[in-house]
């Protein structure tokens, strides 16, 4: 996918900080908008001179929360991106967004300025569940953002976690249903992790903090993907479920591993110049990024070449997360090696023969059983012993 390209824009600010959130996302008392557009506007700049012309698939405002932005700001990243590299009629164009009033109430002017598709991250429809995540709106608060959202843009996603603290199987089934309710043709169902350096790990190492064991979020699981495939949304990738046509576009991108210029403080890319996959990463401070930006034109760290077997990896990584898997021609043209000679060819039958993956000569795929395994599973197909 060389000659499209995504286009990741990174907001690094919140208004608070969610204690089960590990992403690069930051509390400022006050942000100079004005100088945060220029800066945005000058990294996009520095890319296009390494990207050279190319046609924009997908754009993605991201976070943080991007919906904290002055739309002014998004209106000038969308026709700078215009400018830049093209945006053909109908590209998507994406801006995560919070569920508060205040925030819903900027959706016409996120409209307005280009966006045509919402991801609202509500997270929870239980009051006392979303102050225990940290989260500053409401249920009801939640569900207004998503009729307002469904009333201005044709395509609108919104994300739940499940396996919360305290949080039953039959709990999660009932609320799920009634979230169909409001959905659209695309949810996003994510399934509570601990991750290092957030507070919710701090409580959960001291014993503060249960969620469900491994069997009930297993179960959830699974009522996860029988209600949606029941209700016409399957599973295309692990957590993201969409009507046939709903998938996020600019999601894919990343999952059949193409390429994306990632703009903002703490943001990755992978960009194919000259035949070469480069990894790109740019400074996580915004302040330092800032500091970069206004000194080089970019606030990146320098880029990394990704070897055959990198890309090998990532590609792997990423495509077994869908449902469609990997294809071998595609692994081929991006490695130069077929996938025959890159994993272990006994352990990829065992795991076959445990109905964990399907290989046929086309592609490689997890079954939805392999796709709850999928680290294990990596990890089990890089060894090189034989068994």
């Amino acid at each position: 996918m060389t000659s499209a390209l995504a286009l990741y824009i990174h907001w690094p600010f919140c208004k608070f900080k969610c204690p089960y959130c590990d992403f690069n996302s930051h509390v400022r008392e006050r942000i100079n908008h004005p100088e945060w557009k220029a800066a945005y506007l000058e990294e996009m700049r520095f890319y296009r001179e390494k990207t050279g012309p190319r046609r924009l698939h997908s754009v993605f405002f991201g976070g943080g929360t991007p919906s904290l932005m002055e739309t002014d700001t998004v209106a000038a990243i969308i026709a700078e991106a215009d400018k830049l590299w093209g945006l053909p009629a109908g590209t998507e164009i994406t801006l995560e967004a919070n569920p508060t009033s205040v925030e819903a109430d900027k959706l016409r002017g996120f409209k307005a300025a280009g966006v045509n598709r919402v991801s609202l991250g509500v997270q929870s429809l239980r009051d006392a569940d979303l102050k225990k995540l940290g989260r500053q709106h409401s249920a009801a608060e939640a569900l207004t953002a998503v009729r307002t959202a469904a009333q201005i843009f044709d395509r609108y996603s919104f994300d739940l976690i499940y396996a919360r603290p305290g949080q039953g199987v039959a709990d999660w089934k009932q609320e799920l249903d009634e979230a169909l309710a409001y959905g659209g043709g695309h949810m996003s169902l994510y399934q509570l992790t601990i991750e290092e350096g957030t507070q919710y790990h701090t409580l959960h190492q001291r014993g503060e903090l249960k969620i469900p064991d491994e069997n009930t979020a297993a179960d959830m699981y699974e009522l996860t993907q029988e209600i949606m495939d029941e209700r016409g949304l399957p599973a295309y990738e692990i957590s993201n479920h969409a009507r046939t046509g709903e998938e996020s576009r600019h999601n894919l991108v990343y999952w059949r591993y193409g390429d994306y210029a990632g703009i903002g403080p703490g943001a990755h890319g992978r960009l194919t110049v000259n035949g070469v996959k480069l990894a790109t990463r740019a400074h996580k401070a915004p302040e330092l990024w800032m500091q970069w930006v206004q000194r080089a034109g970019h606030g990146s760290h320098p880029f990394e070449v990704i070897d055959s077997y990198k890309r090998g990896q990532e590609m792997l990584l990423m495509g077994l997360r869908l449902r469609e898997g990997v294809s071998l021609d595609a692994f081929q043209k991006e490695t130069h090696t077929p996938l025959s000679q890159f994993i272990n060819q006994n352990r990829l039958q065992k795991l076959v023969d445990e109905g964990l993956l399907e290989a046929t000569d086309q592609n490689i795929r997890a079954t939805a059983a392999g796709r709850q395994r999928l680290n294990s599973i990596l990890s089990y197909l890089a060894s090189q012993q034989s068994v």
